[in-house]
């Protein structure tokens, strides 16, 4: 119709794959030019990533030359061309031939690198490591640069709690049990690992300690790709399933993962004193835990292009997970013997639906995100303790608990690119969290409600050409309330700021100082608030506190990174003030004539930590890689009110890795992981120590691979001890992790993965357990 509105001119996005032509390796950071074939005019580009990907968004129908540059290689251009009917061109893969004196160095440089240190972040290449096959998410998080994981699982980054993500988003079971969620994932489907210590105020501000992100191989991809993954061992078995299908502008991605862990005897001995009226009271207990380990999780997902601007996606999450067993004890009390027959089995069921649009425009930069997820969970335990003793009659104590965590969370950001440096990031959220905890009685039910508002605003700008900064801040308000059992009922509401900043400066092309500092908050989650006693171990119940407050921690951090001549060099020091330290408390308590140390969970005081990180990667040969890690850190809690003065202890984590490739496809990698001696406010668990090594065969023309791995081959069990004190009792616990085990791996790829990012809920706001968990791991204390 004459004089009415133009219709909007439709456009599209263009991607390529760019490719070593000799060794077939992605060529990441190369320069890539769309040019208008009618007059040679530059209209678009970008840089390819670290997969040699490159995406070239709000193209318009036309003939192009697509040009792409990168030093060490002979410059290539093709011809392209969109439609308005079909305005999406996936160009496919193109090689690039490089120069005759490069030839030599492009076969050493196009192997992926299993560490990269990237401006807001450290990234760990999962995939690239040959020793994860046949293991789980927890055996990866041991060989991560600056992380500490105890032998329950249990993570920490630089002495600190942290949040986990995974790709990106919260999970139910996360919010349950890290520990145990980390062992439902084989490390087969696990792509990367982000660590990031310094976040900014775009990031939920929960972890004092910082986030790591887990990425999965269940992306998107162009065409029918997918990957089989098969491991079976001494210790564990793990399976792995990835499938992903697009046509035009729908895709669809599939993943299913399965682990089960067999039933094997970890020795458990316990030992209590207590000073009651001047008389000292002793109960040893020598037993054993038999558990054994089974879990499932599976994904579906849907992306559709509704055009080159707007994106709508789906992804539906299912985790299922058991743990526990049969276990016994010969317990002596005061010259008394008798027997403790026990059973334990915990169960963790847990949901997650997001659904995420995203809107571009014509602006490069400029984005627009609406986000939903829907969390839902539900997990039990359940104890039988019997006890045997000559001359009384048998007597029993049984225990159970549901815990049901419904989570409803919508999301909105907001990017907007003044220029090309300076960037503007804002957006706002809000979490309702309801938890009902049903043990034993109705009226013993604990129900909790936390809701979260929050909104943030962030700059990014130069300061100079080599410096640049970001700097934000983030307001958050949290109500809460609850009845538990028999307390009254108890509110908590508070307001919180959260200021963040970051300096980077380029001292060179390879080499850059980073300076950065933000608050964070650690708020407990259901474990350290159910007030549901478990008494597993009769001796040694636990339980958790309703009233704990969060934990406000202060981080300031510099960094310095290089990389000379292929070498990569990753120092920094840093400094953490955190206020209501959350800690496990033993207190001692007598009920029906027995003498207990009961375990619960309080604020302590404040923690002051200093601290330093070196990680270093170096290549004697083309095919030989040495990386190292050393982490140190101070420990220190004090308390007027609690009259805590621990003094100040240093805690240290140490990775060391050698992996050498042979001709023929042959790969192998050994590797070893050493903690101190861990320190709470009342005691410590002694230094642990991992090892292992792994053979890799390329098979099926580099389409599948073969392989054996090992962990603690020359010897069965890691021998765990802790100790913890009062004024009045203690409480020594050594116990015999089976550790050792041999593996045979097989994996297999088909189609071409090229993944693509989508940005989605992260709700990052709940401090996680540090005892429970770990599939087996002294079972018979109910851990």
């Amino acid at each position: 119709m004459a004089g009415g509105p133009a219709k909007p001119k439709v456009t599209g996005r263009i991607t390529a794959l760019i490719l070593d032509s000799l060794t077939k390796k992605p060529v990441d950071y190369a320069t890539i030019s769309l040019i208008k074939a009618t007059d040679s005019k530059a209209v678009n580009g970008g840089v390819t990533d670290e997969k040699g990907k490159v995406v070239l968004q709000n193209v318009a129908p036309d003939q192009y030359k697509l040009s792409i540059g990168f030093m060490g290689y002979k410059s290539k251009t093709i011809l392209v061309k969109t439609t308005p009917e079909k305005p999406d061109l996936n160009a496919g893969t193109i090689y690039v031939v490089p120069s005759q004196s490069n030839l030599k160095e492009v076969e050493i440089v196009g192997q992926q690198a299993l560490i990269e240190n990237k401006v807001d972040k450290l990234v760990y290449n999962a995939e690239a490591d040959i020793t994860n096959a046949g293991g789980d998410a927890t055996d990866v998080m041991r060989k991560v640069p600056m992380l500490s994981v105890d032998i329950n699982g249990n993570v920490q980054l630089r002495g600190s709690a942290v949040r986990v993500l995974i790709n990106g988003k919260p999970s139910g079971t996360m919010a349950s049990s890290v520990a145990d969620a980390l062992k439902m994932i084989p490390a087969e489907q696990i792509k990367s690992v982000e660590v990031i210590t310094s976040p900014s105020a775009k990031y939920d501000a929960e972890g004092s300690g910082g986030i790591i992100n887990i990425i999965t191989k269940k992306k998107t991809s162009e065409g029918t790709s997918g990957s089989v993954n098969a491991s079976a061992g001494t210790r564990s078995n793990n399976g792995a399933f990835n499938f992903n299908v697009k046509t035009g502008r729908l895709a669809v991605t599939t993943s299913l993962g399965v682990n089960h862990a067999y039933p094997q005897n970890s020795r458990v001995d316990v030992f209590n004193t207590a000073v009651i009226n001047g008389v000292t009271n002793t109960v040893s207990q020598n037993g054993f835990s038999k558990w054994s380990r089974v879990g499932y999780n599976g994904s579906a997902g849907l992306d559709y292009d509704l055009n080159g601007y707007n994106n709508f996606s789906t992804n539906v999450k299912l985790n299922s997970f058991s743990n526990g067993g049969p276990g016994s004890s010969d317990i002596y009390t005061n010259q008394v013997f008798s027997q403790n027959i026990r059973d334990m089995d915990m169960s963790f069921n847990n949901m997650d639906w997001n659904v995420d649009y995203r809107k571009t425009s014509k602006k490069e930069g400029e984005e627009f995100s609406l986000s939903a997820q829907l969390s839902t969970g539900r997990n039990g335990s359940d104890f039988t303790n019997r006890f045997v003793t000559a001359g009384i009659p048998d007597f029993s104590i049984i225990g159970h608990n549901t815990g049901k965590n419904n989570e409803y969370t919508v999301q909105s950001d907001y990017t907007y690119p003044f220029s090309k440096t300076t960037v503007l990031e804002t957006g706002v959220k809000g979490i309702v969290r309801d938890i009902i905890s049903d043990y034993d009685a109705s009226a013993q039910d604990f129900d909790y409600s936390q809701n979260v508002a929050s909104a943030y605003g962030v700059m990014g700008f130069k300061l100079s050409k080599k410096i640049t900064a970001k700097a934000g801040l983030r307001a958050e308000y949290t109500k809460i309330n609850g009845v538990a059992g028999n307390i009254t009922g108890f509110d908590n509401d508070y307001f919180n700021l959260f200021p963040s900043v970051v300096v980077s400066q380029n001292l060179s092309q390879m080499t850059t100082v980073k300076l950065s500092y933000n608050r964070r908050i650690q708020r407990p989650s259901l474990f350290y608030l159910n007030p549901f006693r478990n008494e597993s171990d009769i001796y040694n119940p636990m339980e958790g506190n309703p009233k704990l407050d969060p934990e406000l921690a202060d981080n300031i951090e510099l960094g310095y990174s290089t990389f000379i001549k292929g070498s990569i060099i990753n120092a920094s020091v840093f400094y953490r003030n955190t206020g209501n330290v959350i800690e496990s408390s033993i207190r001692p308590i007598t009920e029906d004539g027995i003498n207990k140390n009961l375990t619960t969970y309080i604020n302590v005081g404040t923690s002051q930590s200093y601290g330093l990180n070196v990680f270093g990667s170096y290549n004697p040969k083309p095919k030989w890689t040495l990386m190292a890690n050393f982490g140190l850190n101070t420990y220190d809690v004090s308390s007027t009110q609690n009259n805590v003065n621990t003094g100040t202890f240093l805690n240290y984590t140490a990775f060391m890795r050698s992996a050498y490739a042979l001709s023929g496809g042959w790969n192998t990698e050994v590797w070893g992981v050493i903690n101190s001696p861990k320190r709470t406010f009342q005691g410590q668990t002694d230094a642990m120590y991992f090892y292992g090594g792994a053979v890799k065969k390329e098979i099926l023309n580099k389409m599948a691979t073969i392989g054996v791995n090992v962990l603690n081959p020359f010897s069965r069990d890691l021998n765990i001890k802790t100790v913890n004190n009062t004024a009045t009792s203690s409480q020594k616990t050594d116990i015999h992790y089976p550790l050792r085990s041999f593996g045979l791996n097989f994996s297999y790829k088909f189609g071409k993965l090229k993944f693509t990012q989508k940005k989605s809920i992260k709700n990052d706001d709940l401090k996680k357990e540090e005892e429970q968990g770990g599939g087996g791991m002294g079972g018979g204390q109910g851990k």
